[in-house]
């Protein structure tokens, strides 16, 4: 295991100062008897169902569906831990439908844009999708090494809070030029730091031997 130093994303701390908010509301759930994978779940199929009003050109309504998914999906990890039922399966399952979340909300405007005839914009919202998935692959193939690997201007929040706004204000195709750019942008920066520890790795390995 390769143990630096990491900064901490801002995603990380906005649920550090999230907490005071959902864990009441996690309580609530949990109170009411509703599992924390039932809203996972009900996030996905909201998701689902804003990415049908997206591909139909309806951003407001399809946006707003997307911007109450986005508390739904912070409910379920507050309500697990009022549970006690926070697990690595339930972390696994929570990471595995955001990214089905952010594909069919992306996907959801690529049909819009090719629909309206605009084969640029489509070609962006592809390369926003590739880098919103290369940001999370990369974190997950580094930790699979071994490697900590949360750096990078823009994590799952990042997209979120630039992209379900966008959504609502009619205007996707800032959010999805943005997302192309930061995104892929920073999958290198992760690609980048794993080189950076692989080497110190190495020269610390040197220094033992």
């Amino acid at each position: 295991m390769v143990n630096n130093e990491q900064p901490v994303s801002f995603t990380d701390r906005a649920r550090d100062w999230g907490g005071f908010i959902l864990d009441p509301i996690g309580r609530f759930f949990a109170n009411l008897g509703i599992s924390p994978n039932v809203l996972t779940f009900a996030g996905l199929l909201g998701n689902l169902i804003g990415a049908v009003f997206l591909a139909r050109g309806e951003f407001l309504t399809g946006g707003l569906i997307i911007l109450l998914m986005g508390a739904v999906d912070a409910f379920d990890g507050a309500t697990a831990r009022a549970l006690g039922q926070s697990s690595d399966w339930g972390a696994f399952v929570d990471s595995t439908t955001d990214r089905w979340s952010e594909a069919v909300i992306l996907l959801g405007l690529q049909v819009h844009f090719y629909r309206q005839g605009e084969e640029l914009l489509a070609i962006v919202t592809l390369a926003a999708l590739v880098g919103s998935f290369m940001v999370s692959y990369t974190r997950a193939r580094a930790e699979g090494l071994g490697f900590e690997n949360k750096v990078g201007i823009l994590t799952r929040m990042e997209r979120y809070l630039i992209l379900a706004p966008s959504i609502v204000l009619g205007i996707p195709q800032v959010a999805v030029w943005i997302i192309a750019v930061l995104a892929n942008f920073t999958a290198v920066q992760r690609i980048w730091n794993v080189k950076n520890q692989w080497y110190a790795a190495q020269a610390a390995a040197e220094k033992e031997n």
